[in-house]
C-alpha cells in the first residue's frame, strides 16, 4: 500500500474495496475513514513511505459505519493516540451496540453487495468524540461536519471550504465518473444528501469509492445529482 498524492496536503490510500484519505496539516494528521481490519501496520508503513510520522496522527473521522470504512480505526487510534469521530446516529453501530442497519438493494446492485462482503468484519470500535451537522472538526482550515443520511442514518462528509475539499464518503461514487453512490439504507435521503452535497461545489472530490475527482468538479457532481434524480 502507499500514499498517493491528490494535492500537496491530501493523499489516498486504496483498499482495492473502500477507500480513505489522509489531510496533513503544518503539525497533524488526519485520516478520513480508515481501511480495512488488519491493515494498521499497512497505513502506518504508507504514511512513513510518504515521510511522514504517523504518530503525529491526532484524528480518524469515520463517514459511516460500514466495515470497509471502519476497520483500522481503533488499533490506529490506539497506536498513534488518534481520536475517533463519528455521527452520533452511527456511533452505537460503530460500537457494536446497535445492529447495522440492511441497505435497500437495487437487483443490479446484488452482486456488487456481494462482492463488498468479501470485506473482513470490523471488531466494535470506540467513538471518542459524537458530532452533528455543522460542527467543526479542527483539521483543514475549518472542516465542517455535513450530515448526509441516507446511505445509513449517520453518514457525514467532510467539507473544507478553505480548500474546496469535500470527502463524501458513500453517498456518492465516483465509479467510473461521479455517480448516485449504492447499497443506500433509504435512497430518497440519499439523493437528498446528494444534492445538499452538489450545492457545495466542491473542486475536489473525494469519495469512498472511485478515483478522486480534480477536474471540472463542481458540474461533474451537479450533473450526476440531476441525473439521479431524473
Amino acid at each position: 500500500m502507499e500514499l498517493t498524492p491528490i494535492t500537496s496536503r491530501l493523499h489516498l490510500l486504496d483498499f482495492t474495496i473502500g477507500q480513505a484519505y489522509l489531510w496533513q496539516d503544518e503539525e497533524e494528521l488526519t485520516l478520513v475513514d480508515a481501511g480495512w481490519a488488519d491493515s494498521a501496520d499497512a497505513v502506518a508503513e504508507a504514511i512513513r513511505g510518504a515521510g511522514l510520522d504517523p504518530d503525529r496522527l491526532r484524528r480518524i473521522v469515520l463517514t459511516h459505519c460500514h466495515k470497509d470504512h471502519v476497520g483500522a480505526a481503533q488499533e490506529l487510534a490506539d497506536r498513534h493516540g488518534a481520536e475517533i469521530i463519528a455521527h452520533r446516529l452511527d456511533a452505537p453501530i460503530i460500537r457494536g451496540d446497535a445492529p447495522l442497519p440492511a441497505p435497500d438493494l437495487l437487483d443490479w446492485e446484488l452482486p456488487l453487495f456481494e462482492h463488498g462482503m468479501t470485506v473482513p468484519e470490523a471488531p466494535p470500535t470506540r467513538v471518542d468524540r459524537e458530532v452533528e451537522d455543522g460542527e467543526e472538526l479542527g483539521f483543514g482550515d475549518g472542516a465542517v461536519v455535513v450530515h448526509v443520511p441516507g446511505h445509513t442514518p449517520g453518514s457525514l462528509a467532510v467539507h473544507l471550504p478553505r480548500h474546496g475539499v469535500l470527502f463524501a464518503g458513500d453517498t456518492v461514487a465516483s465509479v467510473p465518473d461521479v455517480m448516485f453512490g449504492v447499497f443506500h439504507v433509504d435512497r430518497a435521503l440519499a439523493l437528498d444528501s446528494m444534492r445538499r452535497l452538489a450545492k457545495l461545489s466542491p473542486s475536489v472530490l473525494c469519495c469512498g469509492h472511485g478515483a478522486p475527482v480534480t477536474t471540472d468538479t463542481a458540474a461533474r457532481l451537479a450533473a450526476a445529482a440531476e441525473q439521479a434524480a431524473a
